[in-house]
């Protein structure tokens, strides 16, 4: 069984969490700037309210026995400074049951178990 990695994270910190991947030997990463807000429903500077503010979302799809440790390399990247700090991001895992590779036609239904379906 595989697992969908989704982790929203600052964008000044994307880059950390990327090196701290692929160090660890997970390079296959997506990359989206997006934008949103967490609990802090934004950011309140003066008489403005900036209700959408920038992030990063990465996203990968791992073993299920790989998620553990892929989710504390991304959560020790992105955390700013040792405690962390508000709005430092979310990590969100979801179950894959299946992955197709487009060029190869081969179906991977569990880390090692390959088909064909061209």
């Amino acid at each position: 069984m595989f697992s969908m990695v989704r982790a929203v994270v600052r964008p000044e910190k994307d880059n950390d969490v990327l090196a701290a991947l692929m160090d660890a030997g997970f390079p296959a990463v997506t990359k989206f700037s997006v934008a949103g807000r967490g609990k802090q429903r934004g950011i309140k500077i003066g008489e403005i309210t900036y209700d959408e503010i920038p992030k990063t979302l990465l996203m990968c799809v791992i073993s299920e026995s790989d998620k553990d440790f892929v989710v504390k390399t991304i959560m020790e990247a992105a955390r700013t400074g040792e405690k962390g700090a508000f709005g430092d991001g979310k990590i969100f895992i979801t179950p894959v049951e299946e992955v197709y590779t487009i060029s190869s036609g081969i179906k991977e239904t569990a880390p090692g178990e390959v088909e064909e379906v061209s």
